[in-house]
Order: structure tokens, then sequence, then C-alpha cells
């Protein structure tokens, strides 16, 4: 069983096998497959529209299927590696460990954000941003940039209480659980760092900085804590709602999967700690 493991605990093996099977999938063609999904999902997903990615109960089962397609294709490649998370309302600063050049790399330069340290540096060649939403083919970063700070412990508490998972109208004017945690209400937890981190970590291309993955294996891990303490409250909606994907229905691009095959992680996967 794969188990997924907070990024602080990483050891160097570990931190170093993963950044390989980056560098391998970066390098066959599979890593952009990933960017350019994601992308048309944040370009084609509005609220008075189809939304299925993102502004959307299926935010959460949307992107669950999509780190598990990517961990898989990562463990293709070494199938020791799994997903790590990256807590970020404990390593709240630039100077976490995951930024330092044995992992991540760190923020961008202040000229023109572009990484200069670390595996994924421009100068090292693994990392050409081949899907992007301009020019500039580097990958960029301006970690607290904005001047604003990673959540807190405290806001993420304040929303994992939230009994209601999600409501109408369903998208980024919903209350509930769901939208607070995206980030379109309230003390706005995922947009929130997306922001933060910067660079393409701001756009419609951000899996192109590897941070993506451990930023929304911690989202997950997120819902999977919610779920655990309101055993009660499932996925809505359930049926017959235009726009959404309803708790029996398949979730594009996939034609095989439903809110309802993922609501159970450890089908899947563990975390360390829940």
């Amino acid at each position: 069983m794969t188990v997924r493991k907070n990024q602080a605990t990483l050891t160097a093996d570990e931190k170093r096998r993963f950044v390989d099977a980056l560098v391998a999938l970066k390098r066959s063609g599979r890593y952009d497959e990933f960017v350019t999904t994601h992308n048309a999902f944040i370009m084609g997903d509005t609220d008075s529209g189809e939304r299925t990615g993102h502004r959307s109960p299926s935010f959460l089962p949307w992107h669950r299927r999509f780190l598990i397609e990517f961990e898989q294709a990562l463990q293709a490649v070494d199938p020791s590696v799994a997903l790590p998370y990256w807590d970020w309302s404990t390593d709240r600063t630039a100077r976490a460990s995951l930024w330092a050049p044995d992992f991540l790399g760190g923020s961008g330069r202040s000229l023109d954000g572009r990484v200069m340290d670390g595996p994924f540096a421009a100068s090292t060649g693994n990392w050409p941003v081949n899907v992007r939403v301009d020019s500039r083919t580097y990958l960029r970063r301006t970690l607290g940039g904005g001047g604003r700070e990673l959540p807190t412990r405290a806001e993420v508490d304040s929303v994992l209480a939230m009994s209601t998972y999600d409501m109408a109208p369903w998208n980024s004017a919903s209350d509930g659980f769901r939208n607070h945690l995206e980030g379109w209400r309230g003390v706005n937890l995922h947009n929130r760092v997306h922001v933060w981190v910067g660079g393409q970590m701001a756009t419609g291309v951000s899996p192109n900085d590897p941070v993506f993955w451990l930023h929304h294996a911690y989202i997950d891990r997120l819902w999977a804590q919610w779920q655990s303490r309101h055993p009660g409250s499932g996925y809505v909606p359930t049926g017959g709602t235009p726009n959404v994907v309803d708790l029996n229905e398949t979730m594009k691009p996939w034609n095989d999967v439903r809110p309802a095959d993922l609501l159970d992680h450890t089908a899947h996967y563990t975390f360390d700690t829940v």
C-alpha cells in the first residue's frame, strides 16, 4: 500500500527518488500531459457553465483522481515513490525544508522569478516549461510575493469544523467546506497557497511547478480529515444538478470514475498520519 508522507520527514534517498521520477516523467513527455489536462479544466470551468475540476463540488474528487493517476505514473518509473504532502500550515516560510536545493529549490530571482537552485532550475536542463501561458520557458516562483501569508493551523481548523460539504449554487459563491477549502470564500486555503508560491503556480499551468503535487496531496489529506470528523456528512449534490458532477455521475476527462468511487482514499493509499 502506498503511504503518503509529510515532506518534512522524507529521507535524503526518498527525496532523490521522487525528484528522479519527476525528471524521468518530464523527459518522456508524460509530465506535460498532466499540465495540459489541468490547464484545460482551469480554462473551461466556469461559475455559470459546466464545471468539473474547479469551482464545483467535484473539485476534491477530481483532484484525487488526478493525483492518483500522476502517482501511478511516478511509480511506473520507480515503484518506491509516493506523493509527499506539504503541510503549509506548519512549514509556512520560504526557509522550510522543501525549498532547499536538495529537494524543490527555492524562490525565483527578483528580476524575473526564475528559479536558480535545485533540480528544477533552468540551468540544469531538467525542466523546460513547454506548456505555458507566455514565452518564458523556465520555472518561476515568488515565494511570499504580494505580502500574503500561508494559512495558519487555526484557519485550517475553522474550515475543517464546517459540517456541510457543499451547497447551492455549487460554484465559487457557495458556502460549505469544499468552497472554503478551495478558497473562493472565507479564510481562503487552497487558492491562497497557489498565489503565495507565485510564478506558474498562480496560473492554470500550475502543475509545471512540482510543488503543485505536494500542495494538492495536503488538500486531499484535509478532505480525508474532514470526512473522519463528519462521518454523517457526505458528498453532495446527489442527483439532478445541472452543470456539476453529482455523486454517481462520471467525471471528465475520465469515463470510468464517479465521485462515489473516490470517497475512500484508503482503497488507493494511506497517509502517515490522518
